[in-house]
């Protein structure tokens, strides 16, 4: 038996001409791009500009809709919370869609430019009905009407709701299709076959925080403030003009794009590999992989033989069927759909590897979203004054841990990888893995900190001294988080973007994205049953009340502490399980120059 290999073949020994055809990036007019003109940080500083501007909209609107949603619109504050967090894990959810048009038919550019404009105009409906005093329901004090007799506040509905939640989820359309692809199209501008590309992705995959990072903080602190100072309808109207900003930036730099042209469905090499696989069931697999014939071929999902070595996985081995031609003589059939690749085979098999690393993920981003909805309210109840009459918006306590990340973002990038990387021998100082590990066990000190000011804020605010906690308690749950997240988020995507062969990078980079979203939808799910399950016995639940004095927040963040460092452990067994389903293989005819290190 062998690998079919030679129906694709090109000239032989020439392997890295088969790698150029196989990863084509082209200009503006579909042209070959030029190495001197195109691409590098001159056109990565666009994308970048987008990526700021753009989460400066977002964040604006994210961090501080829980104060719209229940002061405005009057939901109730666990019903708000899960608006707040079904709307960020769609807006994750919908990446997804961005990268599969993105890789299949539209190209990261134009893929970015299209839903950049669904997202404004969704800022834009949004401050509209703000505005509007006659699409929103009657003003009303909720914390007031929560405390006293007289009367529930009126919910929104109807029309009304129906215009809310159509600007919400325009928003969430257009924000997700463009996050994978600002960071795919970024990261492609320094894709080549230079024998430093894992070391120059890294500091983009940096950079790129950094600028998210900058976004968030000026979201966090001068739109937040103009929300609070202004109306929400004005920060609305800010956040449509920094989702324009971010667009003319993106357009800016449309001469100097390194431009990778779609490839078609992505889903057909995937359902194919599973169908032949199938089809090829009585085939019996090499006897070890060491036998399994090099990749060699020009399709265009074919991984680009840059390096002296690629990765092969040694897992899902009924897999390899599908790229198994029979002996000579036999009496199988080849399936109607033809033999697969060996780098499509490949490709699938990352694909469910990959699965428990994005899973373990999730826990951490379910924590993420209690610092958007729940801390917010909690600062809410906190005393907010700085000095003399200025009040700190509650949602602008989020910019605390982006403040210090501006400066810890550069550092880590020049002081901890060389110094690292001189001790571990790893460019990029450790491994992706390594990264989301160091996040996700001290994202664990973020829950610990927020019950601890949480059982201190609740005790002191109903022993009826009238002694109120400053709202600057809570600042070390964001600091925690801000730290964690800096590991754990640019680990994940530089993992990501790297397990990616040849045209599924913004798809695989969007299974990041993914993540974010089902941490959001846990998060629902968390709260209600939380709720069902502490009021079975006719009390209260946990979080039933709008007051944060009758629930026992602090008792929620314990169990998500819990579960935190549960999800910890778990990941330490899966990323040795994927750790040890790589084998490298020895490429022929490939110079010794630009291997990488191991994820």
């Amino acid at each position: 038996m062998d690998v079919e290999s030679s129906r694709q073949q090109g000239p032989k020994g020439d392997s890295n001409s088969m790698a150029a055809a196989s990863e084509v990036f082209v200009d503006w007019r579909g042209r070959p791009c030029e190495p001197r003109k195109h691409g590098g940080m001159k056109a990565a500083v666009f994308v970048l500009g987008i990526q700021a501007f753009e989460i400066m909209a977002i964040a604006a609107v994210g961090n501080n809709l829980i104060t719209y949603v229940f002061n405005e619109m009057h939901f109730p504050l666990s019903k708000s919370a899960n608006i707040v967090t079904n709307f960020i894990g769609t807006v994750f959810l919908l990446s997804l869609l961005g990268g599969f048009l993105s890789d299949s038919y539209l190209g990261s550019f134009w893929t970015m430019l299209i839903f950049g404009f669904v997202e404004l105009s969704g800022f834009i409906l949004l401050a509209v009905q703000a505005h509007l005093p006659q699409l929103r329901p009657p003003a009303c004090n909720m914390m007031a009407a929560a405390s006293s007799s007289a009367g529930q506040c009126e919910e929104v509905g109807g029309v009304k709701a129906g215009i809310f939640f159509a600007a919400l989820y325009l928003v969430a359309l257009g924000s997700g299709c463009l996050k994978p692809n600002i960071i795919a199209h970024g990261a492609d501008q320094f894709r080549s076959r230079g024998g430093d590309d894992g070391k120059r992705l890294s500091s983009y995959f940096n950079a790129a925080y950094f600028s998210f990072c900058v976004g968030e903080m000026v979201a966090l602190t001068l739109l937040v403030w103009v929300q609070t100072r202004s109306g929400m309808d004005v920060g609305f109207g800010f956040s449509a003009g920094a989702m324009g900003i971010g667009l003319v930036s993106l357009v800016a730099g449309v001469f100097f794009y390194r431009n990778k042209p779609p490839q078609g469905s992505i889903c057909t090499p995937i359902a194919k590999v599973f169908v032949v696989a199938v089809t090829e069931r009585k085939q019996v697999c090499p006897a070890s992989t060491s036998t399994v014939q090099p990749f060699t071929s020009t399709c265009a999902r074919e991984i680009p033989l840059n390096t002296p070595s690629i990765r092969r996985i040694n897992k899902f081995r009924f897999l390899d069927k599908a790229c198994v031609k029979a002996q000579d003589g036999g009496s199988n059939k080849e399936s109607a759909w033809g033999l697969c690749t060996a780098a499509e085979v490949e490709q699938v098999k990352v694909l469910l590897c990959v699965v428990p690393i994005f899973a373990c993920t999730i826990v951490f981003n379910t924590i993420l979203a209690q610092l958007q909805t729940f801390s917010v309210q909690q600062g809410s109840a906190m005393d907010t004054r700085l000095a003399g009459s200025f009040h700190v918006p509650p949602a602008s306590l989020q910019a605390i841990p982006y403040i210090m990340l501006i400066a810890l973002v550069p550092a880590y990038e020049a002081a901890f990888v060389p110094a690292v990387r001189r001790l571990t021998g790893v460019s990029t100082g450790i491994t992706p893995l390594q990264r989301i590990g160091v996040g996700l066990f001290t994202v664990t000190f973020s829950m610990v900190a927020a019950a601890l000011v949480e059982a201190r804020r609740r005790h002191t605010s109903v022993s009826g001294d009238g002694r109120v906690l400053s709202i600057f308690w809570i600042a070390p749950q964001f600091l925690v988080f801000g730290l964690s997240e800096m590991f754990t988020a640019v680990g994940l995507i530089e993992f990501f973007y790297k397990q990616s062969l040849s045209g599924m990078q913004a798809f695989l980079t969007s299974m990041t994205y993914c993540s974010y979203s089902f941490g959001f939808y846990l998060s629902s799910v968390l709260v209600s049953l939380v709720n069902t399950v502490t009021s079975r016995n006719g009390g209260d639940g946990w979080l039933s009340n709008n007051d944060l004095d009758k629930d026992r927040l602090d008792l929620f963040y314990w169990l998500l502490a819990g579960l935190s460092i549960l999800n910890f452990f778990n990941f330490l067994f899966w990323s040795r399980w994927y750790t040890n389903s790589v084998e490298t293989v020895q490429v022929a005819g490939v110079g010794a120059d630009g291997g990488e290190e191991q994820d």
